[in-house]
């Protein structure tokens, strides 16, 4: 009896993944990466941050500043995850995980400042490149969330 009664549940209510809102969804999420704009934006953000976790042995500062050199290691990983990577198969939760990507380029431009103190040693190539990669990687962040954003109001 007991089979009976979830043979007749399971055709009366279809599984979560079949719901009407969930699917519009997943349809809104792949014509937004459709676009060449937001494949674009997805490519560079991706480069912001393997750029990110490598910037310490490319700009040089990895033996001068190690605790930098991990957290800009940590942070670059961690946003080409968010980014690209991790979740690229799931175009709608890359868009909700873009916010916490721009967070990760906001503090990659304080980094240089709060993990290693507020020196005057620091060479200003370490101060640029964490500025201006950390102000890449909140715009490509931030463009991203807004491309979804159009997509959504589209449909």
């Amino acid at each position: 009896m007991t089979r009976e009664v979830s043979d007749v549940a399971e055709r009366i209510f279809p599984g979560i993944e079949e719901h009407p809102d969930i699917v519009a969804l997943r349809a809104s999420s792949e014509r937004a990466t459709t676009t060449v704009a937001a494949q674009i934006m997805e490519g560079l953000a991706l480069l912001a941050g393997l750029y990110l976790a490598a910037s310490a042995w490319i700009m040089g500062f990895h033996t001068t500043l190690p605790t930098l050199s991990v957290t800009n290691l940590i942070a670059g990983l961690a946003y080409a995850f968010l980014m690209g990577g991790g979740f690229g198969s799931a175009y709608e939760r890359t868009h909700a995980m873009c916010w916490a990507a721009a967070g990760i380029g906001v503090w990659t431009v304080i980094a240089p400042f709060v993990v290693s103190g507020a020196r005057a040693s620091h060479p200003a190539s370490v101060i640029i490149s964490n500025t201006v990669i950390g102000g890449l990687a909140v715009a490509f962040a931030a463009g991203t969330g807004l491309l979804a954003l159009r997509v959504k109001r589209r449909s």
